[in-house]
């Protein structure tokens, strides 16, 4: 390792290590993710059990306020938290695309935006 120094200096090995990190963060960067909008009280959107609401959205909401439940995205096979918990409200049982980064380790999107999937 000392030779390495010598030879390419201090600040180039850390400029390269620091455009490695950068070339990482970039293949994590925003993605899209197509689901529908629930809570992880019932993370698969099968409110049936919980009945809260005569509805899936109105479950969905009831759950998140009177549970402390968190909103997710629900993909059919994974159950994303969303860093955004106030958006998916108005969108609470639907069908969404978001826009956003999604964290791996925690499975948490940081939402950028949602709308009503076509």
């Amino acid at each position: 390792m000392r030779r390495g120094v010598k030879r390419y200096g201090f600040a180039t090995l850390l400029a390269a290590g620091a455009l490695s990190m950068a070339a990482l963060s970039a293949a994590q960067g925003k993605q899209t993710f197509t689901g529908k909008i629930t809570d992880d009280e019932c993370p698969t959107s099968d409110h049936a059990a919980m009945q809260m609401g005569p509805n899936d959205a109105e479950c969905t909401v009831a759950c998140v306020e009177a549970h402390g439940a968190q909103y997710l995205l629900y993909d059919g096979e994974h159950a994303y938290g969303l860093g955004d918990q106030k958006t998916p409200k108005q969108f609470a049982g639907q069908k969404v695309t978001i826009t956003g980064t999604l964290d791996s380790k925690t499975s948490t999107i940081a939402v950028d935006s949602i709308v009503a999937a076509k």
